[in-house]
């Protein structure tokens, strides 16, 4: 790396992170050079631009199909650190292709939860069809079938949880899905002390994990 490099190339919790975030909402131009993030969510940005170290400006733009809406963006350039995402298995041309990522197995979970904080969501509502049983769901999207295949099944060789992929018609994307059970189980390797996320989410599922947990309190009592 040669004294040019903006971002430092070690892995660490934080730079899983990142990698996670770029593997979703992040794009490598074709001047093998310059690496974007956008985000709809600026509190993302400063996050990311923390885990890498970086001093670039915040901008701003909208997207082809949205004028209107604004999205935040970090723009630099650092053709070390774009070479290296090449070989991890980053492309210019990610979007539909991307298959899988070379995470060092110690970081795949700060991977993971970089992937969520990107391009994730998580959602619960009551069943009225199971005695009003309480359901959520953690949801992990891409446009790449390959790519949502090869993290189910890192998934699965890590906490034997299965989950199930559904097609996006109108989006054209790949959800995986993790229902109540198996998302029990996966949340806490995903979230682990000190290591960055996006509070916002952070703090919707733990108020749902607390519905979860006096909703079971009380259906043992009864």
């Amino acid at each position: 790396m040669n004294a040019k490099s903006k971002v430092k190339i070690v892995w660490t919790k934080k730079f899983a992170y990142a990698i996670g975030l770029l593997t979703t909402d992040g794009s490598l131009s074709i001047d093998g050079r310059h690496i974007n993030f956008t985000s709809k969510d600026r509190e993302l940005i400063l996050i990311f631009k923390k885990c890498l170290g970086l001093k670039n400006k915040i901008g701003k733009k909208s997207r082809a199909k949205d004028k209107e809406k604004k999205y935040f963006q970090i723009q630099f350039g650092d053709v070390n650190f774009y070479r290296f995402l090449l070989t991890i298995g980053l492309t210019p041309t990610k979007t539909k292709i991307i298959s899988r990522i070379r995470i060092p197995e110690k970081y795949f979970f700060d991977f993971l939860r970089g992937h969520f904080d990107g391009d994730g969501t998580f959602y619960s509502y009551w069943d009225p069809r199971w005695h009003s049983s309480f359901m959520f769901y953690l949801v992990f999207i891409s446009a790449s079938k390959k790519h949502i295949d090869w993290l189910r099944l890192k998934i699965f060789k890590k906490l034997k949880i299965r989950g199930h992929i559904n097609q996006s018609g109108k989006k054209n994307t790949y959800q995986l899905k993790y229902a109540k059970n198996e998302a029990k189980k996966l949340l806490p390797k995903i979230y682990s002390k000190n290591a960055p996320c996006l509070l916002r989410k952070y703090d919707k599922i733990k108020k749902v994990l607390k519905i979860e947990y006096n909703h079971s309190k009380q259906a043992r009592v009864l």
